[in-house]
Protein backbone atom coordinates (compact mmCIF):
# COMPACT_ATOMS: atom_id res chain seq x y z
CA UNK A 1 0.00 0.00 0.00
CA UNK A 2 2.81 2.66 0.68
CA UNK A 3 4.54 1.71 -2.47
CA UNK A 4 1.08 2.32 -4.16
CA UNK A 5 0.50 5.76 -2.59
CA UNK A 6 4.16 6.84 -3.26
CA UNK A 7 3.24 6.30 -6.81
CA UNK A 8 -0.13 8.32 -6.56
CA UNK A 9 1.75 11.50 -5.23
CA UNK A 10 4.32 10.85 -8.25
CA UNK A 11 0.98 10.83 -10.62
CA UNK A 12 0.15 14.22 -9.21
CA UNK A 13 3.45 15.40 -9.36
CA UNK A 14 4.08 14.84 -12.91
CA UNK A 15 0.67 15.93 -14.19
CA UNK A 16 1.39 19.08 -12.20
CA UNK A 17 4.89 19.56 -13.05
CA UNK A 18 4.88 18.38 -16.47
CA UNK A 19 1.12 18.06 -17.68
CA UNK A 20 1.68 14.59 -18.43
CA UNK A 21 2.76 11.15 -17.23
CA UNK A 22 0.11 10.62 -15.30
CA UNK A 23 -1.59 8.02 -17.15
CA UNK A 24 1.94 6.43 -17.75
CA UNK A 25 2.11 6.04 -14.41
CA UNK A 26 -0.86 5.10 -12.88
CA UNK A 27 -1.39 1.94 -15.38
CA UNK A 28 1.58 0.57 -13.97
CA UNK A 29 1.06 1.39 -10.67
CA UNK A 30 -2.66 -0.05 -10.55
CA UNK A 31 -0.96 -3.17 -12.34
CA UNK A 32 1.95 -3.82 -10.85
CA UNK A 33 1.66 -2.54 -7.24
CA UNK A 34 -2.18 -2.50 -7.09
CA UNK A 35 -2.05 -6.28 -8.55
CA UNK A 36 -5.09 -5.05 -11.42
CA UNK A 37 -6.02 -6.57 -14.32
CA UNK A 38 -5.06 -4.44 -17.19
CA UNK A 39 -8.10 -3.57 -18.60
CA UNK A 40 -9.33 -2.42 -15.39
CA UNK A 41 -6.14 -0.62 -14.39
CA UNK A 42 -6.44 1.57 -17.94
CA UNK A 43 -10.14 2.38 -17.14
CA UNK A 44 -9.33 3.21 -13.51
CA UNK A 45 -6.45 5.20 -15.14
CA UNK A 46 -8.68 7.57 -16.52
CA UNK A 47 -11.01 8.35 -13.91
CA UNK A 48 -8.28 8.58 -11.49
CA UNK A 49 -6.15 11.30 -14.16
CA UNK A 50 -9.05 12.74 -15.44
CA UNK A 51 -9.74 14.05 -11.77
CA UNK A 52 -6.48 14.49 -11.20
CA UNK A 53 -5.93 16.76 -14.21
CA UNK A 54 -8.57 18.99 -13.81
CA UNK A 55 -7.33 19.78 -9.99
CA UNK A 56 -3.68 20.71 -11.44
CA UNK A 57 -5.35 22.88 -14.27
CA UNK A 58 -6.65 25.09 -11.71
CA UNK A 59 -3.68 27.27 -10.84
CA UNK A 60 -2.55 27.20 -14.40
CA UNK A 61 -5.58 28.33 -15.43
CA UNK A 62 -5.63 31.03 -12.84
CA UNK A 63 -1.96 32.10 -14.37
CA UNK A 64 -2.97 32.41 -17.72
CA UNK A 65 -1.46 29.64 -19.10
CA UNK A 66 -4.07 28.00 -20.57
CA UNK A 67 -4.51 28.43 -24.14
CA UNK A 68 -8.33 28.24 -24.37
CA UNK A 69 -8.61 28.14 -28.18
CA UNK A 70 -6.58 25.11 -28.40
CA UNK A 71 -8.60 23.56 -25.46
CA UNK A 72 -11.88 24.48 -27.99
CA UNK A 73 -10.45 23.17 -31.37
CA UNK A 74 -8.22 20.12 -30.11
CA UNK A 75 -9.86 19.03 -26.54
CA UNK A 76 -13.53 18.56 -28.39
CA UNK A 77 -12.55 16.77 -31.16
CA UNK A 78 -10.01 14.86 -28.88
CA UNK A 79 -12.92 13.84 -26.65
CA UNK A 80 -14.76 11.95 -29.57
CA UNK A 81 -11.64 10.54 -31.03
CA UNK A 82 -11.02 9.31 -27.37
CA UNK A 83 -14.24 7.38 -27.42
CA UNK A 84 -14.13 5.59 -30.48
CA UNK A 85 -10.23 4.68 -29.83
CA UNK A 86 -12.19 2.94 -26.49
CA UNK A 87 -14.68 1.20 -28.49
CA UNK A 88 -11.82 -0.42 -30.59
CA UNK A 89 -10.12 -1.41 -27.25
CA UNK A 90 -12.70 -3.92 -27.14
CA UNK A 91 -10.84 -6.10 -29.50
CA UNK A 92 -7.68 -5.48 -28.46
CA UNK A 93 -5.83 -7.53 -25.46
CA UNK A 94 -4.54 -5.72 -22.40
CA UNK A 95 -1.19 -6.94 -22.71
CA UNK A 96 -0.96 -5.61 -26.35
CA UNK A 97 -2.51 -2.38 -25.27
CA UNK A 98 0.15 -1.71 -22.85
CA UNK A 99 2.89 -2.44 -25.57
CA UNK A 100 1.46 -0.23 -27.80
CA UNK A 101 1.20 2.90 -25.00
CA UNK A 102 4.80 1.51 -24.72
CA UNK A 103 6.14 2.05 -27.93
CA UNK A 104 4.18 5.71 -28.33
CA UNK A 105 5.87 6.75 -25.32
CA UNK A 106 9.29 6.00 -26.69
CA UNK A 107 8.08 7.47 -30.42
CA UNK A 108 6.95 11.05 -28.13
CA UNK A 109 9.93 10.77 -26.27
CA UNK A 110 12.12 10.83 -29.48
CA UNK A 111 10.54 13.79 -30.63
CA UNK A 112 11.07 15.81 -28.29
CA UNK A 113 14.44 15.12 -28.14
CA UNK A 114 15.13 15.83 -31.89
CA UNK A 115 13.15 18.80 -32.61
CA UNK A 116 13.04 21.20 -29.76
CA UNK A 117 10.28 23.50 -29.48
CA UNK A 118 10.24 26.94 -31.69
CA UNK A 119 7.84 29.06 -30.65
CA UNK A 120 6.54 30.97 -34.09
CA UNK A 121 3.40 33.34 -33.28
CA UNK A 122 2.69 32.29 -36.86
CA UNK A 123 2.50 29.14 -35.63
CA UNK A 124 0.02 29.14 -32.62
CA UNK A 125 -2.85 30.32 -34.84
CA UNK A 126 -2.60 27.16 -36.92
CA UNK A 127 -5.67 26.35 -38.99
CA UNK A 128 -8.48 25.04 -37.02
CA UNK A 129 -9.31 22.27 -39.46
CA UNK A 130 -5.19 20.83 -38.55
CA UNK A 131 -6.18 21.20 -34.82
CA UNK A 132 -9.08 19.14 -34.79
CA UNK A 133 -7.56 16.25 -37.45
CA UNK A 134 -4.64 16.78 -34.35
CA UNK A 135 -7.23 16.48 -31.84
CA UNK A 136 -9.13 13.54 -33.46
CA UNK A 137 -6.01 11.48 -34.05
CA UNK A 138 -4.29 12.04 -30.66
CA UNK A 139 -7.55 11.05 -29.52
CA UNK A 140 -7.99 8.35 -30.91
CA UNK A 141 -4.94 6.46 -30.33
CA UNK A 142 -4.96 7.62 -26.44
CA UNK A 143 -8.29 5.73 -26.44
CA UNK A 144 -7.08 2.60 -27.31
CA UNK A 145 -4.08 2.78 -25.03
CA UNK A 146 -6.58 3.93 -22.47
CA UNK A 147 -4.50 7.26 -21.34
CA UNK A 148 -5.49 10.50 -20.70
CA UNK A 149 -3.18 11.34 -23.52
CA UNK A 150 -0.39 14.34 -22.12
CA UNK A 151 2.38 12.20 -23.53
CA UNK A 152 1.19 13.27 -27.18
CA UNK A 153 -1.03 16.32 -26.30
CA UNK A 154 2.64 17.86 -24.73
CA UNK A 155 4.59 17.41 -28.43
CA UNK A 156 1.33 18.30 -30.42
CA UNK A 157 1.12 21.70 -28.75
CA UNK A 158 5.05 22.59 -28.77
CA UNK A 159 5.83 21.08 -31.64
CA UNK A 160 2.55 21.57 -34.37
CA UNK A 161 1.09 24.56 -32.53
CA UNK A 162 4.56 26.14 -31.51
CA UNK A 163 3.36 26.63 -28.02
CA UNK A 164 6.03 27.59 -24.87
CA UNK A 165 6.22 24.54 -22.44
CA UNK A 166 4.46 26.01 -19.72
CA UNK A 167 1.11 26.99 -21.34
CA UNK A 168 1.18 24.09 -23.55
CA UNK A 169 1.55 21.78 -19.71
CA UNK A 170 -1.97 24.01 -18.87
CA UNK A 171 -3.96 23.64 -21.74
CA UNK A 172 -2.74 19.79 -21.87
CA UNK A 173 -4.19 19.35 -18.34
CA UNK A 174 -7.78 20.39 -19.00
CA UNK A 175 -7.74 18.48 -22.62
CA UNK A 176 -6.61 15.35 -20.50
CA UNK A 177 -9.37 15.72 -17.80
CA UNK A 178 -12.32 16.14 -20.93
CA UNK A 179 -10.65 13.09 -22.86
CA UNK A 180 -10.36 11.14 -19.54
CA UNK A 181 -13.76 11.57 -18.80
CA UNK A 182 -15.04 11.16 -22.60
CA UNK A 183 -12.63 7.70 -22.66
CA UNK A 184 -14.28 6.44 -19.48
CA UNK A 185 -17.63 6.41 -20.00
CA UNK A 186 -17.50 4.28 -23.23
CA UNK A 187 -15.00 2.07 -21.21
CA UNK A 188 -17.08 1.23 -18.76
CA UNK A 189 -19.13 -0.72 -21.54
CA UNK A 190 -15.64 -2.53 -22.19
CA UNK A 191 -15.50 -3.69 -18.53
CA UNK A 192 -19.13 -4.25 -18.79
CA UNK A 193 -18.40 -6.71 -21.64
CA UNK A 194 -15.27 -8.77 -20.38
CA UNK A 195 -17.28 -8.60 -16.54
CA UNK A 196 -14.55 -6.85 -14.87
CA UNK A 197 -15.62 -4.00 -11.84
CA UNK A 198 -13.41 -1.18 -10.69
CA UNK A 199 -12.21 -0.95 -7.60
CA UNK A 200 -13.45 2.63 -6.29
CA UNK A 201 -11.66 2.05 -3.33
CA UNK A 202 -8.19 2.15 -4.22
CA UNK A 203 -9.40 4.78 -7.06
CA UNK A 204 -10.65 7.39 -4.09
CA UNK A 205 -6.87 6.73 -2.55
CA UNK A 206 -4.84 7.19 -6.06
CA UNK A 207 -6.89 9.83 -6.86
CA UNK A 208 -6.49 11.88 -3.33
CA UNK A 209 -3.05 11.12 -3.22
CA UNK A 210 -2.09 12.73 -6.52
CA UNK A 211 -3.87 15.81 -6.68
CA UNK A 212 -1.58 16.26 -3.10
CA UNK A 213 1.34 15.97 -5.58
CA UNK A 214 0.05 18.26 -7.95
CA UNK A 215 0.38 20.72 -5.73
CA UNK A 216 4.37 19.96 -5.16
CA UNK A 217 4.47 19.90 -8.98
CA UNK A 218 2.55 23.79 -9.63
CA UNK A 219 5.41 24.61 -7.63
CA UNK A 220 8.13 23.51 -9.45
CA UNK A 221 6.45 23.83 -12.56
CA UNK A 222 7.26 27.83 -12.12
CA UNK A 223 10.95 27.97 -11.00
CA UNK A 224 12.27 25.36 -13.75
CA UNK A 225 13.12 26.91 -17.48
CA UNK A 226 10.97 25.66 -19.98
CA UNK A 227 14.13 23.89 -22.18
CA UNK A 228 14.66 21.94 -19.17
CA UNK A 229 11.41 20.99 -18.44
CA UNK A 230 11.02 19.37 -21.99
CA UNK A 231 14.22 17.38 -21.53
CA UNK A 232 12.79 16.44 -18.75
CA UNK A 233 9.58 15.21 -19.99
CA UNK A 234 11.06 13.60 -23.01
CA UNK A 235 13.97 11.23 -20.73
CA UNK A 236 10.97 10.34 -18.74
CA UNK A 237 9.37 9.46 -21.40
CA UNK A 238 12.17 7.33 -22.98
CA UNK A 239 12.90 5.50 -19.78
CA UNK A 240 8.94 4.67 -18.83
CA UNK A 241 8.14 3.48 -22.33
CA UNK A 242 11.45 1.16 -22.57
CA UNK A 243 10.50 -0.21 -18.99
CA UNK A 244 6.63 -0.80 -19.83
CA UNK A 245 8.01 -2.79 -23.14
CA UNK A 246 10.18 -4.56 -21.69
CA UNK A 247 7.39 -6.33 -19.58
CA UNK A 248 5.04 -6.54 -21.93
CA UNK A 249 6.72 -7.50 -25.17
CA UNK A 250 7.46 -11.18 -24.00
CA UNK A 251 4.23 -11.28 -23.62
CA UNK A 252 3.12 -10.28 -26.90
CA UNK A 253 5.25 -12.13 -28.86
Amino acid sequence: MLAGLLGALAIGLSLGLLGSGGSILTVPVLVYLFGQEEKVAIAGSLAAVGSIALAAAIPYALRRDVDWRNVLWFGIPGMFGTYAGAWVANFISGVAQLALFAAVMLLAAIMMLRRPPHVDPGDSHRHPFKIVADGLGVGALTGIVGVGGGFLIVPALVLLGGMGMRAAVGTSLVIIAMKSASGFVKYLDVLDRFDLTLDWQVLGIVTAAGILGTFAGNLLSGKIPQSALRRIFAIFLLFMGAWILWRTLPQVI
